[in-house]
């Protein structure tokens, strides 16, 4: 019997689609493969244990370990590859009642982020700020959080990251004018290697005007300071 995994994998190549660790394949999968996928993931975690020589059958705490690990990858740590992008329903940005305008100003929103480092999948952990000019259509603020957090759940690189919500917050809202700005702690240089627990990475993508107008690159900015000076610690 074929394994799920290589049923999917079969989908993918047939369609000539691409599967690396950031790309989201939702489209290959069938709803009732997910606890499928769980099931035969939840087997491979168990050898894993077993090549650490971790005692899980009379180990308490590693008993359904195995099971635990399979379950975070898909539904938590890598579930935007497995699920579609969340809803964005948008609405017109039409002029107000009383001045015939509509909002045609910078709108900066910041979103707590968790991810994946593609290398070692070792947490990536941070914040994005997401700028746009509002073009002819709008999105809830939240929209915003919920399309970051599913381009940042999958193994990926914090420079790649960047460029997907830039591109899934252009194809949400409709707007060329979009910046990502994203700081992050990266558990590949923290747990491992160098051991660095003070290091930060920034990354910054920019589209439209906020790329060729430099008053809206310094406005975007210095919203960004902003933020940061009032935001929780």
């Amino acid at each position: 019997m074929r394994k799920t995994s290589e049923i999917i994998k079969k989908r993918l190549e047939d369609a000539g689609v691409r599967y690396w660790a950031g790309d989201n394949i939702a489209n290959f999968i069938m709803p009732e493969e997910h606890e499928k996928l769980i099931d035969e993931l939840t087997v491979k975690f168990e050898a894993v244990l077993d090549g650490l020589v971790i005692d899980r059958h009379t180990d308490p705490n590693s008993m359904d370990t195995g099971r635990r690990l399979a379950k975070m990858y898909i539904n938590e740590l890598m579930a935007g590859r497995y699920d579609p992008a969340p809803p964005a329903t948008a609405f017109p940005n039409e002029p107000d009642n009383v001045t015939n305008e509509k909002y045609e100003g910078m709108l900066v929103v910041r979103s707590e982020l968790t991810s994946v480092c593609s290398h070692h999948h070792q947490p990536v952990k941070g914040v994005a700020y997401i700028g746009i000019i509002a073009a002819d259509k709008l999105i809830g603020l939240s929209k915003y959080t919920r399309i970051a957090q599913w381009c940042a759940r999958r193994g990926t690189l914090q420079e790649e990251l960047a460029m997907d919500i830039a591109r899934e917050i252009m194809k949400a809202t409709g707007s060329n004018d979009v910046g990502v700005y994203i700081q992050a702690t990266h558990g590949c240089c923290e747990n491992r290697g160098i051991m660095a627990h003070s290091s930060l990475t920034q990354t910054t993508v920019l589209r439209g005007s906020f790329k060729d107008n430099s008053h809206v690159k310094q406005e975007f900015f210095d919203n960004i300071k902003l933020q940061q000076a009032f935001a929780p610690r």
